[in-house]
């Protein structure tokens, strides 16, 4: 071969080796550790499914153009030493976000976030999590806010004297969590008496449990625990006819539950004692019927979900949840940043304004700043009418505003 071939067959092999590698584009690693199975696993399963799916969309549809989202899902059981053995892999596999699960494990993983500067977005809606934190950012209200948001409800809809309430709670860091931030809202002038605080055991029966608040005179009963130990509440209050059977009923039971209690898990558990459930939730549900919920409907049903994946309320976590990290990638790439851990945090703390996400999961925009990280602010009030959750109101807690403004 001549000289000017060769040179001219070197040139040719390197253009198209660039430009292979161009239109090959870039591969961003994230990580997911959560309950598959174990413990929570009702939500952690679904919403391990929502990620899952969306990274999918992200990837077939090219929202990143030729660049792709890897992300590693492994299931941790709920156990905090899996999670961070998990974690610790994922760094060492080079990922550039980090979403992560439950309560427990985010706050006993809250410095390593801090000391590996990962900007990491939790199932775990903690209020505890944000504090002596930067990296974490919750993707919609927190527990606090779901719990002192029924309690401002209870009282704005009370009809004599103050409100008798009991806070039936999961006997965990994440039940235990809104209790404080609730007795706070109500030392800071919430009108109501917190009668007694439940922590519950396993399928127990809860008949001596529940004529012990009727003799104290409660009428209000707030859960935050998962859906389980709420489904077998209920019935046992449905069995012994103390359910209200209208908002705040004189002599009865009326039954509301934080983020994990209710949704279409709680119905097929609970069955005919869910009626006038009050629950609340910042994710849009799919009985709402509207373009939202189409849309959750379809990417499950391009994925080959079944029914109640596609229609449960922790798939659409999951989805929001994969969502922001994707967000900040676009925002990162719009900016002609390099997509790291350092400007995706950037990008975060920057989602505001007119750079608000709106997610078709989630009932309000998401939006972070510096100071601010707690995605979406509204919380829905939905209501169980004729086996159906329905929204009935929406609410942003103005006490838990004030607690964090002290």
């Amino acid at each position: 071969m001549k000289k000017t071939t060769r040179v001219l067959t070197a040139a040719l092999i390197m253009f198209f080796a660039f430009a292979a590698t161009a239109t090959a584009g870039q591969v961003y690693k994230l990580g997911f550790s959560g309950a598959i199975t174990g413990p929570t696993s009702d939500a952690g399963n679904p919403l391990s499914k929502g990620i899952e799916d969306w990274f999918k969309y992200v990837n077939d549809n090219k929202l990143l153009g030729d660049d792709k989202i890897e992300c590693t899902i492994r299931d941790d059981q709920y156990k905090t030493d899996v999670t961070k053995r998990n974690f610790e892999e994922y760094l060492d596999d080079g990922i550039v976000f980090y979403l992560n699960y439950s309560t427990g494990s985010t706050l006993g993983l809250k410095m390593d976030f801090e000391e590996e500067q990962m900007p990491t977005v939790p199932s775990s809606y903690h209020e505890g999590n944000l504090v002596d934190s930067t990296y974490i950012f919750i993707p919609v209200a927190t527990y606090s806010e779901n719990m002192v948001a029924l309690a401002e409800y209870v009282v704005k809809n009370h009809k004599g004297g103050k409100p008798k309430v009991a806070l039936f709670i999961h006997p965990s860091a994440f039940g235990r969590g809104p209790v404080e931030d609730t007795k706070k809202a109500v030392a800071a002038g919430l009108n109501m008496d917190i009668v007694e605080v439940v922590e519950h055991g396993k399928d127990l029966d809860n008949s001596a449990m529940l004529k012990r608040l009727m003799s104290k005179g409660v009428q209000y009963v707030i859960c935050h625990t998962v859906q389980s130990p709420v489904a077998t509440m209920i019935k046992d209050a449905m069995r012994l006819n103390v359910t209200a059977k209208s908002f705040g009923e004189p002599g009865k039971l009326t039954f509301l539950g934080a983020h994990y209690t209710g949704g279409a898990d709680l119905i097929a558990l609970a069955g005919d004692a869910a009626e006038n459930y009050y629950w609340t939730c910042s994710y849009n549900l799919t009985t709402e019927d509207n373009e939202k919920s189409q849309k959750q409907l379809k990417l499950a049903k391009t994925y080959g979900r079944d029914d109640k994946a596609a229609n449960s309320h922790n798939y659409a976590a999951g989805i929001l949840q994969a969502q922001i990290p994707t967000q900040a990638i676009i925002m990162a790439k719009a900016a002609g940043l390099e997509v790291n851990p350092a400007n995706l945090y950037k990008m975060l703390n920057q989602m505001n304004g007119a750079k608000v996400f709106n997610s078709f999961a989630a009932v309000g925009p998401v939006s972070y700043s510096a100071n601010d990280h707690v995605g979406v602010d509204v919380v829905n009030i939905y209501k169980v009418d004729k086996g159906v959750f329905k929204a009935i109101s929406s609410i942003e807690s103005e006490y838990m505003k004030k607690l964090r403004a002290k």
